[in-house]
């Protein structure tokens, strides 16, 4: 049997090589880190997270809780190796970053099947493949793509979050706490830095006056680009820069990345007017993330502004925020359900490339991707996954959108397939969502695990 070539050694990448190998098939994997560096990524290991170091909810009746289960159900290498790389996060799992690349690293290394090749591949091999590249693809595999699809452009841009050291918050003026008190252990899980109206009023004003960095020429040629774009840039929705969601309306950040429910100050007794929180990022707890605030602010003015935020006068910046562009296919155009190239049965393709945004979707496509494979280089038939599981309802999302206004999706309730009797109750209504997609997955479990 001839061996599968998988490009990219990312969340999705990883993952595929993981489930081919697992099924006796020999695999090449090629990263280009460390020989050729993204601007983004910052070592050399296999799966390095680059933005949150959250993987998002676990709670059953939420939609990432949902594709958890899934991804456990099915036998996820990387959902094993989140899991022993866990810090406090209420009912989040978000990780150490190093502690889970290095996992995920020594996992493929030990692998008899998978080969790690590490040099930047230009084009399409012939052979079994699945391209699984990311965000960060390189520009002469862009290139190569874009013949491939026909299309011009591939991109949208995304953002990371500040990070600063925890022993230089203010714990007089922050306080930890879980919102709702899930999941919290000694106090809480998260630091919470609260503002009240003026502080927030002019934490905002500041932030739409300051300086961003420009983009770049090759950034700027957008002609023919369908919205949402917003200073000449097209934005992930759900991965807003934080001055651009404040520039929507002054109380857009209070109710979002900045909302305050749940969140009592024990100061007070009460909810504050407006909260930024801090997540743990590292084992050690001595750094944490500020939730939500990816932003593409030049660095004085990051350092400038973010210290306006009550508890953070004196905060120590181990990393600013900055702005990189992503690649992504116009997948409706291009791509089956099964992740399949329309135009060739064994070419795949899996992760952010496809536009399924958030790291649980990204590891779920590559699972996908890697099981797929296997069966078709067996002459079976790959799986196209009912639309009552979350990565079914994913995958039909992203080969079924409109392709004149494709946007990158995150795994949500609203792509699940409806029940017949929709419940008004919500919370009630996402539990038995979450139990149809189990049922549904269970019918196809054994056959995946079994390939």
């Amino acid at each position: 049997m001839t061996h599968v070539t998988i490009i990219g050694g990312g969340l999705a990448g990883c993952e595929a090589a993981w489930q081919l190998a697992k099924r006796g098939i020999d695999v090449y994997l090629y990263e280009m880190r460390p020989q050729v560096q993204t601007g983004a990524h910052s070592g050399g290991d296999l799966a390095e997270l680059v933005c949150s170091n959250s993987l998002g909810s676990i709670l059953p009746n939420k939609a990432s809780g949902i594709l958890f289960n899934e991804l456990k159900m099915l036998g996820s290498l990387l959902m094993e190796c989140a899991q022993k790389a866990a810090l406090p996060a209420g009912g989040a799992l978000a990780v150490d970053r190093k502690v889970f690349s290095e996992n995920v690293t020594h996992a493929l290394n030990q692998n008899a099947h998978i080969k790690i090749i590490r040099e930047e591949i230009f084009d399409i091999p012939e052979g079994p493949t699945i391209i699984a590249s990311g965000p960060l693809t390189s520009k002469n595999l862009s290139h190569t793509l874009q013949k491939l699809t026909k299309e011009e452009h591939l991109y949208f841009f995304d953002a990371l979050s500040p990070i600063v050291e925890a022993a230089s918050v203010d714990m007089n003026i922050a306080f930890k706490a879980s919102r709702y008190g899930v999941g919290e252990k000694e106090g809480g899980d998260y630091i919470n830095c609260p503002l009240n109206k003026e502080e927030y009023q002019n934490f905002v004003q500041e932030l739409l006056k300051a300086e961003r960095i420009p983009l770049k020429d090759f950034e700027k040629n957008i002609e023919h680009i369908p919205p949402p774009l917003v200073g000449g840039a097209i934005y992930f929705e759900g991965c807003l820069p934080v001055e651009v969601l404040a520039s929507r309306g002054e109380r857009s950040l209070a109710f979002g990345p900045m909302k305050p429910v749940g969140l009592d100050d024990p100061r007070t007794g009460r909810w504050p007017y407006a909260v930024v929180q801090l997540r743990q990022d590292n084992v050690a707890a001595s750094l944490y993330n500020l939730v939500g605030f990816q932003t593409n602010l030049k660095y004085p003015e990051q350092e400038r502004i973010f210290r306006m935020i009550p508890g953070l006068k004196n905060a120590e910046f181990v990393r600013f925020g900055q702005m990189h562009r992503n690649t992504f296919l116009n997948s409706p155009k291009v791509l089956r359900p099964t992740l399949q190239f329309k135009e060739r049965d064994n070419l795949f393709f899996a992760g952010q490339i496809t536009g399924v945004e958030g790291y649980m979707g990204n590891i779920a496509t590559g699972l996908l991707a890697g099981i797929n494979l296997a069966l078709v280089m067996k002459n079976l038939e790959a799986f196209i996954l009912p639309q009552t599981t979350m990565l079914g309802a994913l995958c039909h999302y992203i080969t079924h959108a409109d392709s004149k206004h494709f946007q990158p999706m995150k795994a949500n309730m609203g792509i699940l397939k409806p029940l017949d009797v929709l419940e008004k109750d919500k919370k009630k209504k996402n539990e038995e969502l979450a139990l149809k997609s189990k049922q549904a997955l269970q019918k196809l479990i054994g056959i995946a695990l079994h390939v």
